[in-house]
């Protein structure tokens, strides 16, 4: 593994300032190289793994990310106990021939004098943005940084994370930044929960009832994609979610591109869109849904 200093040896560099990545990138492009970044927040797991192949198709270096973002967490929320095992994490990005692992000191991306915010209206007002209003501007803000210290041309996010998504993508369209952005699908447990770093909060009962929460948004969108009735459609998919043991923060059906709610038919391409606690561990998720035939 590569020295705390950021040093160039080993299999893989660990960077851990911009002035050395920046130096990196500038050798890559001379050399006629297109650059990736898979932004993540370490505790790597194949979800992660698939994001940075997927990343390898469209560019010939890869950068990942591994800062954990204080900004998007909350006081009462897990920062301090998030999953963190650098050395596990870069033994990862070996296996998958990453090309750099960049993991900046907290300070090294938030200085003592840090006084911007990135800030995007609309579509962080809704769902994730009211159930965690500090949220979006932690991460506008950091994958702001991140773009230009990186210089990437292309950058992948996952699809679990969909408003997220959706709200850099915004990101990029209003501050014309010459990055593209590639979605990569849900990667699922054998079971069908969605891979994630907090799934290592759950205990073994709620493990066996976590794939629960994907169960039932696929039962709801094959309902939905047959033209059942909305209102019946979500109060019985919440109540299913209840007797299984979760604790609902949000479950929605929105447009796919606007995240506006649909009053009675969907007749656009939608998202079923979760968030609910099992025990003390939160988890998201989400399922695309069709329109009903018109009859």
């Amino acid at each position: 593994m590569s020295d705390s200093n950021g040093g160039m040896t080993g299999k893989l560099p660990l960077i851990r300032f911009t002035g050395q990545l920046r130096k990196v990138v500038q050798q890559w492009r001379r050399r006629g190289h297109k650059v990736g970044l898979v932004p993540t927040m370490g505790g790597l797991h194949e979800g992660h793994l698939s994001l940075i192949r997927l990343a390898k198709k469209h560019a010939s270096r890869v950068i990942v990310s591994t800062f954990v973002n204080p900004a998007q967490f909350a006081p009462h929320e897990d920062y301090d106990s998030y999953p963190r095992n650098e050395e596990r994490d870069w033994h990862k990005l070996v296996s998958v021939q990453a090309d750099a692992m960049y993991a900046p000191d907290v300070h090294e991306i938030y200085p003592h004098d840090f006084s911007t915010r990135v800030e995007i209206a609309g579509i962080t007002q809704t769902l994730e943005g009211v159930a965690r209003p500090h949220f979006f501007t932690g991460v506008t803000t950091v994958v702001t940084k991140l773009f230009l210290q990186c210089l990437p041309d292309f950058a992948v996010f996952g699809e679990k994370d969909y408003q997220q998504l959706l709200v850099v993508q915004r990101l990029v369209k209003d501050l014309n930044f010459p990055i593209t952005i590639v979605a990569a699908p849900v990667m699922r447990e054998q079971d069908g929960l969605a891979m994630s770093s907090r799934n290592v909060y759950l205990d073994a009962a709620e493990r066996a009832a976590a794939p629960q929460l994907y169960a039932v948004l696929r039962d709801m969108s094959a309902d939905l994609s047959a033209g059942r009735e909305l209102e019946d459609t979500m109060r019985q998919g919440a109540a299913r979610l209840e007797q299984a043991g979760f604790m609902i923060d949000y479950l929605q059906v929105r447009d796919a591109e606007t995240l506006m709610p649909f009053d009675e038919e969907i007749d656009r391409p939608a998202r079923l869109i979760a968030a609910a606690y099992l025990g003390k561990t939160r988890l998201i998720d989400n399922v695309a849904v069709t329109p009903a035939p018109a009859n």
